[in-house]
Formats: C-alpha cells, sequence, structure tokens
C-alpha cells in the first residue's frame, strides 16, 4: 500500500513555498520522494527552505523566484523548471494573500489584489504548467489551496475578499477538472482551516480565539503542523488516481455545521 504513496522521480512545484503550510507541504512530498521547486517572492527564504529540503529527505530541490501575478514571469520560470527538470508532475498552488477589514472599507486596491493572487494567480500557475508539462505528458496532479472560508461566511475576522477570491478557487478546481480530466491531469482542492504556525500562534491561543474553537469547531481546536500533509500527498499520489474535481476541507469540522 506504501508504493500508492511513492513519489521517487517526480517534480513538485509548491508556490508561497517560504513559510507556513507551503513550507510542510513541500516537506511531505519530499519525505516520499519529489524533487521539490519552492516558489515564493522573498529568494533568500525560498533557498534557505530548498537546502533545507535537499539536506534532510535527498531529493532534489531549489527555490526560484516567482510573482505569480505577472504572466510572462510565471510562463519563464515553468520554462525554466521544465529545462532543469524536464517534468513537472505535482502542482500545489498555496501563495496568497488576505486582507482583513469590514467590508464597506474595502478598497477597490484590495479587492482587486486578493483576486489577482489568490485566484488568478492560481490559474496562471495552473495554466502554465498545464500547457508546457501536463498536457504533453497526459498527466498531473494539481492541488489548489483554497480555505473553508472559499466554502462558508465567518463573524470573526470580515475578509470579503478572501472569501471570494478562495469560491473562485473552489469553482475553478471543478472547472479545470472537468476541462483535463481527459488529459490524466487530476484537479484537487484542499479547505484549511486555522493552523498554526509561528505567526498564527498568539492569535490562535487568544481568550477568543480558544473559545471560538470550542463553540466553533467540533473537534474544539486549530490544526497542528503535518494535518494537512496527508491529504496534499493522497492528491498528489497515485492513490487519487480516480478522484479529481473534489474540494476537501480540513478544518477539525468547521464547515459541517
Amino acid at each position: 500500500m506504501s508504493s500508492l504513496f511513492d513519489l521517487k522521480g517526480q517534480t513538485a512545484v509548491v508556490t508561497g513555498c517560504s513559510t507556513g503550510l507551503g513550507v510542510q507541504m513541500a516537506k511531505a512530498l519530499a519525505s516520499q520522494g519529489a524533487n521539490i521547486v519552492a516558489i515564493a517572492r522573498r529568494k533568500e527564504m525560498i533557498d534557505a527552505v530548498a537546502k533545507e529540503i535537499a539536506d534532510t529527505y535527498k531529493v532534489q530541490a531549489v527555490g526560484i523566484k516567482c510573482d505569480i501575478t505577472d504572466t510572462l514571469t510565471v510562463d519563464a520560470v515553468v520554462k525554466e523548471i521544465m529545462q532543469k527538470f524536464g517534468r513537472i508532475d505535482i502542482l500545489i498552488n498555496n501563495a496568497g494573500t488576505g486582507a482583513v477589514a469590514p467590508a464597506e472599507d474595502i478598497t477597490d486596491d484590495q479587492f482587486y489584489n486578493e483576486v489577482n493572487i489568490d485566484l488568478f494567480g492560481s490559474f496562471r500557475m495552473a495554466r502554465a504548467i498545464a500547457k508546457q508539462a501536463m498536457i504533453p505528458a497526459k498527466y498531473g496532479r494539481i492541488i489548489n489551496i483554497a480555505s473553508m472560508y472559499g466554502l462558508v461566511g465567518n463573524k470573526v475576522a470580515p475578509c470579503s475578499p478572501y472569501h471570494a477570491a478562495k469560491g473562485g478557487v473552489v469553482n475553478l478546481t471543478r472547472g479545470l477538472a472537468a476541462e483535463w480530466g481527459k488529459y490524466n491531469i487530476t484537479v484537487n482542492a484542499i479547505c484549511p482551516g486555522y493552523f498554526y504556525s509561528p505567526l498564527t500562534k498568539e492569535t490562535l491561543d487568544s481568550d477568543f480565539f480558544q473559545q471560538n474553537a470550542k463553540t466553533m469547531i467540533p473537534l474544539s481546536r486549530y490544526g497542528n503542523e503535518g494535518e494537512l500533509d496527508t491529504a496534499a500527498v493522497f492528491f498528489a499520489s497515485r492513490a487519487s488516481s480516480y478522484v479529481t474535481g473534489v474540494i476537501l476541507p480540513v478544518d477539525g469540522g468547521y464547515t459541517c455545521m
């Protein structure tokens, strides 16, 4: 059974791979043998991530700076990856942002920026990688990181542009799955809830958020490091060969209520 999750020799591109969940998922794929291309805007951080992954998991790993809001840059980066590795088997669209403010105070620029990064950025990466790598190979695994807030609203952190963009990612996933299935490309989405990271620990441990977890989450807690990894590995692997267009919340049950 373990061979179903074997990713040896495959190349995985992970965007937003300088910190947090992107790094965790990249390490999870590397632990199964995948070579990793860490994509983000901060070159020194992705280089450090790539070195750690290469040293720890004994796979090839590189960091490539990329602004996913620029189509020409995205196309050039995908070409560079293909020249280096000759293949791209897996894409995790993890890069994103989040404007938190009451809807009536959100500016046009904030709304546009959110959609441009979270939704259009995911499409740019998927389009370029499908066209240059996956469609010619008749194989691919695309994993879009949406959010539980792409499925429901919330009263804790007002972020209507984020809801809109991540909701778009959810249905973009279905659209691409329907269109690219004929090329043996699966497209699925993970909708994480709140997860602990160095940036979120203080907030999530506050009295307000701890009470929110007990009230709103059936498991009465927030996600820990590693609890998103198995979903990513499953969608990236041969084990999910008949799974496409699926929207998987990993949220402790938040969206079941």
